[in-house]
């Protein structure tokens, strides 16, 4: 049965309704403030310091591509039907309620314990300064912070996510500079060119299971451009506004990673044991702060640790937006409880945010508890989550195009079309399918297989086809044909 349809973006014919508010520079920054983060700032150094400089690249770039592809898909859906529901609408109409509903539920939990992931990453940078304050008082104080933000209304998420962007951006630009100028002996001592690129006599190390290792985590990094597709529901003008968001998105994604993974690669030799100590606990050997010692700046260290901070704080405050609209969008579809579908005079859906804000505090507690299993096990299981959301755009726009040339559409009316269809999603498809697959190979290469490591890290698989057949059971949800997919209701 297919799910009643609404106007996701009111609340009711005569009440409060989502603001639109995004401009097209709020766009870009949440897409791009979302992926660049700590997988550039702290483990692009261990993506070196296992595949070389050559591995990381040509992973990098692999996913780069896939991102490409998914972003385009993304893009041709968010400006025809602009929606907070973004994933859970798209599955909802073009594959399934089920699949929607399971889609839905999957990106709500993956950006609900993020922000758990954050307070926990946070409350660790703080301690850099602070060495002896409280962690419960400080996640206490990061969390009221991003709650205000997005309770204010949707335009205070949108700014301090701008200027969260506008920091890492900046940092990365001086980064390169620097990095440039150390290469060809302009700063910090003699020359160095490009003898660390082939250390060994190859720019590859580690063999295959590295590389796909290397992949995996730079998978991680790049999750975060796909919420422009939620903050589309939001744009005041979308069908202008999403497509110059993912134009400008993927080409300075690819140049921010690519160039400063070129320039540690150059600078650092891959054999530093520092690239594989990097972490939230141990700013002072992140690959850039490393370089920005060498180059004599030292406040590096202290700098880099406020940037990566804020890096945090904006992840969570993304991860809080994102989920509580998909939360409303789900309560306003009968697939959530329909008090969390209410809007407040500001057109913020107050009890969606309350209840996310409230998983995420819980979620950050359970560190606390039983040497923080519990807490490991909630990350661990949502670190599946952003693939199988990037999953689930290839399908719905493998599935909508279909349906709209079936049912005698013509192309020219679509406000932005992909390229390379059928070739993008199919593509997009696969890779992000080898990622899922191939989350902890490491597991199966032993002497025995360790289950523990697989239930970890393939627990969120099941979970959703679990949430899909469960609703499809009860429900009786069916895939929609091709024929009857709804391609009009509420498109702008």
């Amino acid at each position: 049965m297919q799910a009643t349809q609404h106007n996701q973006q009111s609340g009711s014919p005569n009440g409060p309704a989502l603001r639109k508010t995004f401009k097209a520079r709020h766009l870009t920054m949440i897409a791009l403030g979302g992926s660049i983060g700590t997988g550039l700032f702290l483990a692009s150094g261990g993506a070196i310091a296992s595949s070389g400089p050559g591995g990381a690249l040509l992973a990098y770039a692999a996913v780069g591509l896939m991102v490409y592809f998914l972003m385009t898909s993304l893009g041709e859906l968010a400006t025809y039907l602009p929606d907070s529901g973004s994933f859970s609408t798209y599955g909802t109409r073009f594959v399934s309620p089920a699949f929607g509903f399971a889609i839905g539920w999957n990106f709500w939990y993956n950006w609900a314990v993020t922000i758990a992931a954050e307070l926990a990453a946070a409350t660790v940078i703080i301690k850099y300064w602070f060495p002896e304050s409280s962690s419960a008082l400080w996640s206490l104080v990061f969390l009221l912070v991003m709650f205000g933000l997005n309770v204010l209304s949707s335009r205070g998420y949108g700014e301090s996510e701008y200027w969260f962007a506008i920091i890492k951006i900046i940092t990365v630009i001086v980064f390169l500079i620097v990095g440039v100028l150390m290469i060809f002996g302009i700063m910090g001592g003699e020359r160095i060119g490009f003898s660390n690129f082939q250390l060994g006599g190859s720019s590859f190390h580690g063999g295959f299971f590295a590389f796909v290792g290397v992949f995996m985590a730079a998978g991680f990094s790049f999750q975060g451009t796909e919420l422009v597709g939620v903050a589309a529901g939001e744009s005041e003008n979308p069908r202008r506004n999403v497509p110059i968001a993912i134009r400008q998105v993927f080409w300075r994604i690819m140049i921010f990673y690519i160039f400063a993974i070129l320039v540690i690669g150059l600078v650092i030799p891959y054999t530093n044991p520092d690239l594989l100590r990097g972490g939230i606990d141990d700013i002072g050997v992140s690959p850039f702060t490393i370089v920005f010692n060498k180059a004599g700046l030292a406040i590096a260290a202290s700098v880099m640790n406020a940037v990566i901070l804020s890096s945090v704080l904006s992840a969570g405050n993304s991860g809080m937006y994102a989920s509580t609209r998909v939360l409303y969008a789900m309560a306003k579809d009968g697939m959530a409880p329909r008090a969390l579908g209410k809007l407040n005079r500001r057109g913020v859906p107050v009890g969606a945010l309350l209840v996310t804000t409230a998983v995420g505090m819980l979620a950050f507690l359970a560190s606390f508890f039983g040497d923080g299993a519990v807490y490991n096990w909630l990350l661990n299981a949502s670190g599946m989550c952003g693939f199988i959301n990037w999953l689930g755009i290839a399908v719905c726009h493998y599935r909508f195009r279909r349906a709209f040339v079936k049912q005698g559409h013509s192309l020219d009316e679509l406000p932005y079309r992909a390229k390379w269809f059928p070739f993008g999603p199919l593509f997009a498809f696969a890779l992000c399918l080898v990622a899922v697959l191939g989350q902890n190979m490491g597991a199966f290469t032993g002497d025995r297989i360790d289950w523990y490591g697989v239930l970890v890290s393939y627990v969120s698989l099941p979970l959703f086809f679990l949430i899909w057949a469960g609703y499809r059971w009860f429900r009786t949800s069916r895939i929609i044909p091709l024929e009857e997919c709804d391609l009009s209701t509420n498109a702008e």
